[in-house]
């Protein structure tokens, strides 16, 4: 049957792609299965997975369907050399070099059944364990959810704070001035955020003008991320409509 899953190099070809298979005068019919699992004895363990995908597409790119037949084609190759291997002498000459090429296809196999996406050798009892395992899992992710859920609607409300129609650019300029507010004591700040974007998020969500729901892109551009250089789309609140001052009351005797 003549090769037509891997990618070999072209015959006297003295600089191939390091994941073609073949030997210097070219590929041999017949062999394409021993020069697929002797370049692979040369990579390293990371590159098993761009070895594989480098074939495949070679081989879709003939067969544009074909993915679980190659995916079948390489299982059977490496499921043959592991079977020849632990059916050898253990007492012959070579077992040392048997028993690492053996970890080697082991490994390869590894990486093969995290990929399989047909159930390949798996029995149905197998099948049956690992489906049941997942809805376990699912079972659970849904049960975290649940609570995740019940948590935040406890914070959710059907109501709002309404603002007086026209002046929300007057709301928002306290909400700037409580943000510069320094504590008498200890000269630390009132309220202190992280990131803008949460005070619009809040005002957006929580609060309406003249019973009409407030704009998040209108807002931001009164809170920008660096107050230092807000750039070109920051707007400064009208000097008309900054209507109140916050400043420190005077101690009390």
């Amino acid at each position: 049957m003549p090769n037509k899953y891997f990618k070999p190099h072209k015959p006297y070809d003295r600089n191939p792609h390091k994941y073609e298979i073949g030997v210097f005068v070219g590929l041999k019919k017949g062999y394409e299965d021993n020069l697929f699992i002797k370049k692979l004895f040369t990579l390293p363990e990371v590159e098993y997975a761009a070895y594989y995908l480098y074939h495949l597409a070679y081989f879709l790119n003939k067969e544009p369907n074909g993915e679980q037949d190659f995916f079948s084609f390489v299982w059977q190759i490496v499921l043959r050399r592991i079977k020849f291997i632990e059916t050898k002498d253990p007492f012959n000459s070579s077992h040392a070099l048997d028993i690492e090429i053996l970890d080697k296809l082991l490994s390869f196999q590894k990486y093969l059944r995290s990929i399989d996406q047909w159930n390949t050798q798996k029995t149905l009892p197998e099948i049956i364990a690992d489906q049941q395992d997942e809805i376990r899992k699912q079972q659970v992710e849904i049960a975290t959810l649940k609570e995740d859920l019940k948590a935040a609607r406890k914070l959710e409300t059907q109501e709002y704070i309404n603002i007086a129609d026209g002046y929300l650019l007057s709301f928002l300029d306290i909400c700037l001035q409580a943000q510069e507010a320094m504590l008498p004591d200890d000269g630390k700040e009132l309220v202190f955020s992280q990131t803008q974007i949460v005070w619009c998020k809040m005002i957006a969500k929580y609060f309406r003008e003249g019973n009409n729901e407030i704009s998040l892109e209108t807002i931001r551009r009164y809170f920008p991320a660096d107050k230092n250089n807000p750039g070109s789309k920051y707007a400064k609140i009208p000097s008309e409509l900054r209507l109140f001052q916050l400043k420190p009351a005077r101690k009390r005797s």
